[in-house]
């Protein structure tokens, strides 16, 4: 099993411009998960796409973050309801194939 790659949340901060606290709520909200390690917080690379758009609607949109959990609420399930339809497309797919 591959370990995940770590990346500093202080580092994400300085890049991104943003205070820690506002990751820290995110994670606190559910949509981040941070990693402790050696008395420093960290997320995975993979989170990184979705803690940079987040950043963004907040930084440049202008969105609280209220709206950024409504949206990464919104987003998360738009993107269950496209798994369910590819599900179901292949499975229409499968029954009319046989």
């Amino acid at each position: 099993m591959k370990t995940p790659s770590l990346i500093q949340i202080e580092q994400v901060c300085i890049h991104c411009k943003v205070d820690v606290s506002f990751i820290h709520s995110l994670h606190e909200l559910g949509h981040i998960e941070v990693i402790l390690e050696n008395d420093d917080h960290f997320i995975t690379e993979e989170q990184l796409k979705t803690l940079e758009s987040m950043i963004y609607f907040h930084t440049e949109l202008h969105i609280n973050l209220e709206g950024v959990d409504a949206i990464a609420h919104l987003l998360k399930k738009i993107e269950t309801l496209q798994d369910e339809l590819t599900v179901t497309k292949n499975r229409l797919n499968a029954y009319l194939n046989e």
